[in-house]
């Protein structure tokens, strides 16, 4: 397939299939990258139905893994919305891929974008929600966050005091897109009932696929999301 490497502002960046006038911008999660699987399967997908992908590294992960930009909700949300910003100057017809963090970080940057649809794969949709159930899993009280500020956790995440203030302050909604979201039924992460409420409230189409955990990574999950993919678009 064809791709073009460069840059946005300083951002590593991926542009994936010829010429066209649709593109969508895939955001990928936590511990992945710009042309991780997901977006790879979209790829595949989407440019020959007539889109390009536009895919970028956010802070901290693929090429920008040893940069000096941290990996924070608000640095995320800054960098998304300029992204969007260089690709609405360049296509006409916008859509959006997020994965996991992903989802979060577009639901904050794209609220009030005129994109023509969104596709949420293991979405976080409730940050706050999130951060509360890692401090429940590390046994930190918010109020030994809010002294210490910052505290390692066994299971490979850092809970940090202002990233919990800034989900606090920074809900999910509105959100006006039309949207369809892949769940995997055992996501361990990020809660059914929170997901099927996200969706119930903003019209969103739900496909659970009930043996899949959060990150579809075997064969049969990734045979799945293809499915889904082209379902969807």
């Amino acid at each position: 397939m064809e791709k073009k490497t460069f840059e946005i502002g300083g951002i590593p960046a991926l542009l994936w299939g010829p010429g066209a006038e649709r593109l969508i911008l895939a955001v990928h999660g936590s511990h992945s990258h710009k042309a991780d699987v997901p977006v790879r399967l979209l790829a595949e997908c989407a440019v020959p139905r007539g889109y390009q992908v536009l895919s970028f590294d956010l802070p901290q992960h693929g090429e920008r893994a040893q940069g000096p930009a941290p990996f924070e909700q608000r640095v995320c949300v800054e960098e998304l919305a300029a992204v969007v910003r260089y690709a609405g100057k360049r296509w006409l017809r916008l859509s959006l891929f997020g994965n996991s963090l992903g989802a979060w970080f577009s639901l904050a940057a794209c609220r009030d974008e005129p994109l023509e649809q969104a596709l949420f794969l293991s979405p976080v949709v409730d940050m706050r929600r999130l951060i509360e159930n890692m401090m429940a899993w590390a046994g930190v009280t918010p109020q030994r966050l809010r002294a210490e500020r910052k505290i390692p956790t066994g299971f490979g995440e850092t809970l940090c005091w202002d990233e919990y203030c800034y989900a606090c302050r920074h809900p999910a909604g509105p959100w006006r897109v039309p949207t369809a979201i892949l769940y995997g039924g055992k996501d361990d992460l990020c809660e059914q009932e929170v997901v099927q409420a996200f969706a119930q409230r903003f019209g969103c189409a739900l496909t659970t696929v009930p043996w899949a955990p959060h990150y579809f990574h075997t064969p049969q999950e990734l045979d799945a999301l293809r499915g889904w993919f082209a379902e969807k678009l």
